[in-house]
């Protein structure tokens, strides 16, 4: 299992895509506060449509205690000013996939302390950063790519036809 961190998240809807994700991984959610919002908004369900209460949710009051309650944690920092590419790094189950906030990302104390383990995704030049919910499902999908998709339904099948071979 992944584990998903947003760190200080402000939108509601990014936090319910991103719980709707987590879901359909196999993978943990874990919110560090201060939110920038309630878990009981309309917004995080809506976006999480009615899988939100099945989310492996982990809550923290502050980054001490997320570090104090997973203390063996690997975790990878994902921010726009990372030296090297989330494709670069060899994810194992269990590892830890670190997002912040949507106005200022991760505390650049908490990246220069972290500097092996910031990546980022490649983007125009022009552009200040992807939707939060967009990042966290690239990044958590690399991770299970190179873990062969365990334990998650690689086939899918139709409804009303059948995939026939000629």
């Amino acid at each position: 299992m992944f584990n998903i961190v947003l760190l200080e998240p402000e939108i509601p809807a990014n936090t319910g895509n991103i719980g709707r994700t987590c879901l359909a991984a196999g993978a943990a959610l874990h919110l560090i506060e201060p939110l920038g919002f309630r878990l009981t908004e309309r917004m995080i369900a809506r976006a999480g449509m009615d899988y939100w209460d099945q989310v492996d949710l982990h809550r923290y009051r502050d980054y001490q205690h997320f570090t104090e309650e997973n203390p063996d944690a690997v975790i990878y920092m994902l921010t726009t000013k990372a030296e090297r590419d989330y494709t670069e790094v060899s994810y194992h189950p269990g590892d830890y996939l670190m997002f912040g906030k949507e106005s200022a990302g991760i505390p650049e104390e908490l990246l220069v302390e972290n500097r092996a383990r910031c990546v980022r995704i490649p983007m125009a030049p022009e552009i200040r950063s992807l939707n939060l919910s967009n990042a966290a499902a690239i990044v958590l999908y690399e991770a299970l790519r190179q873990n062969g998709f365990e334990g998650l339904q690689t086939e899918g099948k139709l409804h009303r036809l059948s995939w026939e071979r000629n």
